[in-house]
C-alpha cells in the first residue's frame, strides 16, 4: 500500500482513501441485499462508481470521507468506515458510517474502525462532536455506535432517506 494513501491504522485494519480500484470490492457490499438491508436499495456498478466519486468529493471539500478498511493480516478489503457530513434537522454534522462485507461481520471490525474514526475526528480533524445515524431496527449498527462510545440522543425522521434513524452522538472532552 502506498503510504500516502493510508489515513489511519488500528490493531487489525489499515484505513485508506477509496479509489476507483475499490469498486469491485465495494460491489461485494452494495450488491448484497442483506448488507444493504437498511439502505434504500442495492447499487449496480454505476451506482458504486457514483458512491466512490461522492466520497472523493468529500476528501476534496472536507478533508475527510469514508475510507477502505483493509485487513492487515490478509491484505484484503473488508469494508469501509469513515466520517461524512450529514444534515440532520437542518444542521450539518460529521457522521461516522460503516459498511462491511458480510463475511467479516461479527468480528468487531466495524467497532474497531468506528472507534479509530472517532479518535481521528477529534485528534486530527478538530471535531467537537461526532454522530452516527443507524436505523432503530439495525441492532448491529446501533451496537457498533455504542461500542464506539456514542450514546443515543433521539430518533429523527430523515426526509431524504424516507425513514426514522437514531441519532447517536459523542462530544470531545478536554
Amino acid at each position: 500500500m502506498n503510504a500516502a494513501e493510508k489515513v489511519l491504522e488500528t490493531e487489525r485494519l489499515l484505513l485508506r482513501r477509496l479509489t476507483m480500484d475499490d469498486v469491485d470490492d465495494l460491489m461485494g457490499i452494495f450488491s448484497d441485499p442483506e448488507a444493504m438491508r437498511f439502505y434504500p436499495s442495492t447499487r449496480d456498478r454505476d451506482g458504486v462508481d457514483d458512491w466512490v466519486r461522492w466520497v472523493q468529493k468529500s476528501y476534496e471539500e472536507n478533508g475527510f470521507g469514508l475510507w477502505a478498511c483493509i485487513l492487515k493480516d490478509e491484505d484484503r478489503f473488508a469494508g469501509q468506515c469513515g466520517i461524512m457530513p450529514q444534515e440532520v434537522e437542518g444542521k450539518v454534522e460529521p457522521e461516522i458510517g460503516w459498511l462491511f462485507m458480510r463475511k467479516y461481520w461479527g468480528r468487531g471490525l466495524a467497532s474497531e474502525a468506528a472507534r479509530a474514526c472517532r479518535d481521528y475526528g477529534f485528534e486530527h480533524l478538530g471535531l467537537g462532536r461526532i454522530i452516527s445515524l443507524p436505523a432503530p431496527e439495525n441492532v448491529r449498527s446501533c451496537r457498533v455506535a455504542e461500542n464506539a462510545g456514542l450514546s443515543l440522543e433521539r430518533e429523527v425522521w430523515m426526509e431524504r432517506w424516507n425513514k426514522t434513524v437514531c441519532v447517536y452522538a459523542v462530544q470531545k472532552f478536554a
